[in-house]
């Protein structure tokens, strides 16, 4: 009976070992994994139903975490910015992950019926100023045609709806224009031999206040001059009497030399 008491003992003793040991190995196992999984990253999937070519939403859209490992950067959604004034090329139902490839930047036009024509930095085509999305630019085209060389305005203070480029050099931009003008574009955009395109000016009202100030101050220097200048005329006028008194004294003596004359005759 005793020695069935130790035998049960021992088998308890040698069981919670063993197990001990498969769950140290378990953990171990788990922290292995955890560590090539690596943290955890938030990426954004759909909160309901998405119609395609719909403006996203932030409501519409909610996020979910996955592994590090998992996570593929030019590929998921990682930030809200990434999703602003963008439009999904497909719909999307509840809990669907939503990718770069699956989304497309809004187009706002001004009229339905107008077209949006990209320009492309090339040897034809360049870029003299740095463009952002909603400037207005100057279209200058040059062509030779058998030697009749011309340079025009071709189009003038068109609306630039993206712009893709920085200070260290423009990629390209898209314009917008109506739809009879679109075929005119690109027609001077494959034939042309040169393309420039023109920063469109801001006006002078809309320069910074510290250079406003500035060259009111170098016109307010340049116009002292001019009123110092002015005072200096009326001296040189001032002279020219003096000429004329010796003219009236020598003509008052006459009448005085007369007068002695038909005295010394009496």
């Amino acid at each position: 009976m005793l020695e069935a008491k130790r035998r049960a003992a021992v088998f308890f003793i040698l069981a919670f070992i063993l197990a001990a040991a498969t769950g140290y190995m378990v953990l171990q196992k788990v922290k292995d994994l955890n560590s090539e999984l690596g943290a955890m990253t938030k990426i954004y999937v759909a909160n309901g139903e998405i119609l395609s070519r719909e403006v996203i939403q932030e409501d519409q859209v909610t996020v979910m975490e996955i592994p590090n490992k998992f996570v593929v950067k030019d590929s998921h959604i990682t930030s809200f910015e990434e999703l602003q004034y963008q439009v999904s090329v497909l719909p999307l139902k509840d809990g669907d992950i939503i990718t770069k490839s699956m989304i497309k930047p809004a187009t706002t036009l001004q009229n339905e019926n107008n077209r949006l024509v990209s320009l492309n930095s090339s040897e034809k085509i360049q870029f003299d100023q740095v463009i952002e999305t909603l400037d207005r630019v100057d279209i200058v085209v040059s062509t030779d045609n058998n030697g009749d060389r011309k340079t025009t305005m071709f189009m003038k203070d068109v609306v630039v709806r993206w712009a893709l480029g920085n200070k260290d050099g423009m990629r390209g931009i898209a314009v917008e224009v109506t739809a009879e003008q679109a075929p005119k574009l690109i027609h001077m955009q494959n034939y042309a031999d040169h393309i420039r395109i023109l920063k469109a000016n801001v006006g002078q009202n809309s320069l910074p206040l510290e250079e406003t100030e500035e060259q009111a101050t170098q016109e307010d220097a340049a116009a002292q001059p001019k009123s110092e200048a002015k005072p200096a005329t009326p001296p040189a006028t001032k002279p020219a009497p003096t000429p004329v008194q010796p003219k009236d004294n020598t003509k008052k003596e006459t009448p005085k030399a007369a007068g002695t004359t038909s005295g010394s005759g009496q």
